[in-house]
C-alpha cells in the first residue's frame, strides 16, 4: 500500500471541514477525488502534504505516519502538482524542473551532472525537452502543467498529488496533461489528482473518491463509482451514461428530464 488515510478528520477552528474520511491508494493507481467545492479536497490534500499536521486519526506512506516523517523525507516520498502559475522570476525550463531536486542538495550547494540530468530526463518524459532553454512564464498554460509535472519527477517521489491541474487549460491541454498523468500512473507513480470535471475521472482514473460535505460519499473502480445517482448527489444535476467508440460519456439532463 502506498498511501493509507484511516479516519481523518480536520476544522478549521470550530468550522469542521473533513470528517473520518478513509481510502487507500496503491502503487501506480490513478485516483481522482472529486465533489463540488468547498468539500475539503484541498484540506485533505494538504494533510498528506503534512502542511496541515493537526487532524485526527492517521495518513500512512509505506507504513509510516506522515507527521513522524521530517519535511525532506515526505519530500522524498510525496511530490505536489500545483495549478499553472505566473512566475515573478524568469526562471528557465530547466531550472523549474531542477527545483525538484533541492531535497538532494545542502541549502548552499549548486546542482551537480546527476541533478541536471534528471532535470533533463524529467523534461524529455513528459515531451517538453525542447522547451529547456525557454523563460517558463512565457510557455502556454499546457506547457507550465508539463513542466511542473516533470519538476515533480526530478524530485524522485512515488507519490504525486494534483490539486486541479487542469482547471486553467483549454480542452486540448487538459487531454495532454491527462495522458501524461495517467501513463506516470503506468510507469508505477501513485497519482492523486482532484478535478471538478468528472468526464475526467471517468475517461483517465483507475479509482475515484468523491467528497460530500466533508466525508466520503463514494470510492471505488470509476467505472462502478460513477453513477448518475452520486452525479445528481455531488452536484445537484441530472446525468445519463452514453456509450461511444472512445468510451462512455457523461450527458447532463438539462432540465431534468429523463
Amino acid at each position: 500500500m502506498s498511501l493509507l488515510v484511516e479516519n481523518v478528520s480536520f476544522s478549521y477552528g470550530k468550522r469542521s471541514v473533513l470528517h473520518n474520511v478513509s481510502f487507500g491508494v496503491e502503487k501506480g493507481e490513478f485516483l481522482s477525488v472529486l465533489g463540488p467545492n468547498g468539500v475539503g479536497k484541498s484540506t485533505l490534500f494538504r494533510c498528506i502534504l503534512g502542511a496541515l499536521a493537526q487532524y485526527s486519526g492517521a495518513i500512512f506512506v509505506d507504513g509510516q505516519e506522515i507527521r513522524s516523517l521530517s519535511h525532506r523525507e515526505r519530500a522524498r516520498r510525496i511530490a505536489y502538482i500545483p495549478q499553472t502559475h505566473r512566475p515573478t522570476f524568469g526562471y528557465t525550463v530547466l531550472d523549474t524542473a531542477l527545483m525538484g531536486t533541492t531535497r538532494q542538495l545542502s541549502p548552499f550547494q549548486q546542482p551537480k551532472r546527476a541533478q541536471i540530468d534528471a532535470a533533463h530526463e524529467a523534461l524529455s518524459r513528459v515531451g517538453v525537452a525542447h522547451l529547456a532553454e525557454r523563460n517558463f512564464s512565457h510557455l502556454s498554460g499546457g506547457e507550465q502543467q508539463l513542466v511542473l509535472i516533470a519538476r515533480a519527477i526530478a524530485q524522485q517521489s512515488d507519490i504525486l498529488i494534483m490539486d486541479e491541474p487542469t482547471s486553467a487549460l483549454d480542452y486540448g491541454n487538459q487531454l495532454r496533461v491527462l495522458q501524461q498523468v495517467r501513463g506516470l500512473s503506468r510507469e508505477g507513480y501513485t497519482v492523486l489528482l482532484s478535478t471538478h470535471n468528472p468526464q475526467h475521472a471517468l475517461t483517465f482514473a483507475d479509482r475515484v473518491l468523491a467528497l460530500q460535505d466533508g466525508a466520503v460519499a463514494a470510492h471505488g473502480k470509476a467505472e462502478e463509482v460513477l453513477t448518475p445517482a452520486l452525479m445528481s448527489g455531488l452536484y445537484r444535476i441530472d446525468v445519463t451514461f452514453a456509450d461511444t467508440p472512445g468510451g462512455s460519456v457523461i450527458v447532463p439532463l438539462m432540465g431534468g428530464e429523463g
